[in-house]
This record gives structure tokens, C-alpha cells and sequence, in this order.
């Protein structure tokens, strides 16, 4: 009999660990398993390619590998969360200069209620980083063309107006009328000018968002889940997918911000002890492909709903935020020929539909 249960408990064992060697080499995310020695034990196919990893590095400790992955704290972060037992969560820029978000997370023993290692995961957000960070430029210059036009223009306003009374105070005199005409035609062309110059947002200064790739769903899905990983775990989000159509000709940036953008939504505006419960689903819709993401969460008020994709429309004051993420994501979709609509009712929850516009 106790020879039948070590047989079942060995072959249980075996399973287990293929079956954490399958995810391991079938995961598209950079992951390191290092032990509680600091020895490196794993890692996954994405984190050979991205910090250059070899099979020689199994083996060695951290210290020997971690010029690779080229984050000057990077062991006094794992050497952290052995210690403490608690997860760490940040966003690093490698010497390398790109942007990743890392997540450390100790590798418990249950059975002895002990820490045995660490596992590292590594999500690309390089791209997200530039683009908000091209999003915050394009918002500053929107910014300065308001203020520089409701500061610039008063000049030749003034004149015109000016020239105006002058003209319907000068004796009838078509010499000195036809001056004060030429005159006023030259302002007018001045403020014209003046306008033109102060709202001209070049091509260049939205290209960072705008490199069409082929780009699959599930991928982008799958990194803003992980990037919301707290958020899911602290809400007990409930997320489901059905997903008709899975590649769509667009900039992978754009849609990982704009997925990353609704799902962040759907999880922050949740009612009062309520769990999360979000759909994500694609499919063909005519000439475009349809992205909709829908929540059980506080809705939106119907004299709001038009105004909440507009810039710095807040809907709660209570919830964190800018009230910019769905003005942003409005932009993306309809700078590349599509539309985003909303549906929503109060206290029943909200429906985003974003149509990109099909290849």
C-alpha cells in the first residue's frame, strides 16, 4: 500500500513538473526561476531572446547572468523578496534603454511556509512608455496652441476691431476707406496666419503612434491582463474572452494602449461590493473589425454618456485618474479611419466598441 502511494506521489510529481516545463517553454513572456541560492534553475524561450540567455546559464548564479539582463538592481530586488516574502512590482528602463514592467513574485513551499525562489517576469512596455510619453507631448503642445491662440490673437483681433470703427467713422472719402479696407485685409490675413501657425501639429508629431503591423489579440490581451495582474487579483476580476477574429493590420502600441485603457476601465469603475465580471470579444463587423469590451460595473449616467470620451471628462472624482485615457483612445482609433462608440446604463455596467477599420 505505501509503496502504491510513493508510486502515485512520484508520478505525480513527474506530471507536475512537465507540466511546469510545457509552460515554461510555451509562454510568449521573458520568465526567470531563480532559487532561494540565487541559482538560475528556468527561464522561458522570450527571456533567451530578450537578455540573451543561453543553456550554459542554467546553473549559475544570479550574479554570473545578471550583466544580461542589464537592471543595476536587479539582484537586491530578488534578494528583497526572498526576505520579505512579498511581492515586488516596478517599472525598469535596462542600461539598454528599453522599458519593462517587472514583477518578482516569491516561490513558496507551501509545506514548510517557506520561500524557495523567485519567480521574474518581464512584460515589454517599452512601446506603451513611448507612446503615453508621445501622448503627454502631444497634450503639452495642445495645451500651449489654446493658451499661445487665446494670447496671440488679441493683437491682430484689436486691429481689426480697430480698423473697423475707423472705417465706419471716415468721412466718405474712397482714397482714405480704400486704405483702412487694405489695411483690414492685411490683418485679417495676419490673425489667419497667426491661427494656422499656432495649430499646425505636423505629421511627425503623431507618427510615434501610427506604424501599422500585423497584431494578434490574444498577445495584447494576454500583456494587459499581466499588467493589470494586482488589480485583477486585489478585484477578483472575472475576465472572459471570445475572440472571432485574431489579427487585425494596426500599430501594436495603439492597440495595447487602447485594450490596456478599457480593460484598466472595466476594472476600476467596479460597483461597491461587487466582483468585476468583464467580457472582451472581436469579431467582423462589415468593413471593421470590432474590439468590445463590457462590464457589470457603475455604468455612466446618460446625460454623460457623450461627453466621456471627451479630454478631462472625470466621471467619478473618487477613482484615480486624468480623465484622458479614453480622449487618447479615442484619437488613436479615429486617426487611423475607425470610430469608438459607448453604450452603457447606470448601475448596470458599460459597453465600449472600438471598429478598426478592416485591411
Amino acid at each position: 500500500m505505501e509503496h502504491s502511494y510513493k508510486k502515485k506521489s512520484h508520478s505525480k510529481l513527474i506530471e507536475l513538473n512537465e507540466e511546469l516545463e510545457n509552460y515554461f517553454n510555451n509562454t510568449i513572456i521573458p520568465q526567470l526561476f531563480v532559487d532561494s541560492n540565487m541559482i538560475l534553475r528556468k527561464f522561458t524561450p522570450p527571456a533567451m531572446k530578450h537578455f540573451k540567455l543561453t543553456a550554459d546559464d542554467i546553473g549559475k548564479h544570479i550574479d554570473d547572468v545578471s550583466s544580461n539582463i542589464r537592471f543595476p538592481t536587479f539582484i537586491e530586488n530578488i534578494t528583497e523578496v526572498i526576505e520579505s516574502n512579498k511581492d515586488l512590482e516596478k517599472e525598469i528602463q535596462t542600461t539598454d534603454k528599453k522599458w519593462y514592467q517587472m514583477n518578482i513574485l516569491p516561490y513558496i513551499v507551501r509545506k514548510e511556509n517557506k520561500t524557495n525562489g523567485v519567480i521574474v517576469t518581464f512584460i515589454d512596455i517599452n512601446d506603451r512608455i513611448q507612446t503615453l510619453r508621445g501622448y503627454e507631448r502631444l497634450n503639452r503642445d495642445y495645451e500651449n496652441i489654446i493658451h499661445s491662440i487665446s494670447h496671440d490673437i488679441k493683437g491682430p483681433l484689436s486691429n481689426i476691431e480697430g480698423l473697423t470703427r475707423l472705417l465706419q467713422n471716415t468721412p466718405d472719402s474712397k482714397e482714405e476707406s480704400q486704405h483702412i479696407k487694405d489695411m483690414l485685409s492685411e490683418s485679417v490675413a495676419n490673425l489667419r496666419q497667426t491661427v494656422e501657425d499656432l495649430a499646425d501639429i505636423q505629421q511627425s508629431d503623431t507618427g510615434f503612434a501610427k506604424e501599422p503591423e500585423r497584431v494578434n489579440f490574444e498577445n495584447v490581451i494576454e500583456d494587459a491582463k499581466l499588467a493589470l495582474r494586482d488589480r485583477i487579483a486585489e478585484t477578483n476580476a472575472q475576465i472572459s474572452t471570445q475572440i472571432k477574429e485574431s489579427e487585425i493590420c494596426f500599430s501594436r502600441k495603439n492597440v495595447r494602449s487602447i485594450v490596456y485603457n478599457l480593460l484598466s476601465n472595466a476594472i476600476k469603475f467596479q460597483k461597491p461590493d461587487s466582483t468585476p465580471v468583464i467580457s472582451i470579444q472581436t469579431e467582423k463587423s462589415g468593413d471593421y473589425i470590432l474590439l468590445t469590451v463590457s462590464d457589470n460595473g457603475t455604468g455612466i449616467a446618460e446625460d454623460k454618456l457623450e461627453s466621456v470620451l471627451d479630454r478631462y471628462t472625470r466621471l467619478n472624482s473618487e477613482v484615480e485618474g486624468t480623465g484622458v485615457g479614453l480622449f487618447i483612445v479615442k484619437n488613436m482609433v479615429e486617426q487611423m479611419g475607425g470610430e469608438i462608440k459607448a453604450e452603457s446604463t447606470l448601475g448596470e455596467g458599460s459597453t465600449f466598441k472600438v471598429y478598426f477599420k478592416a485591411e
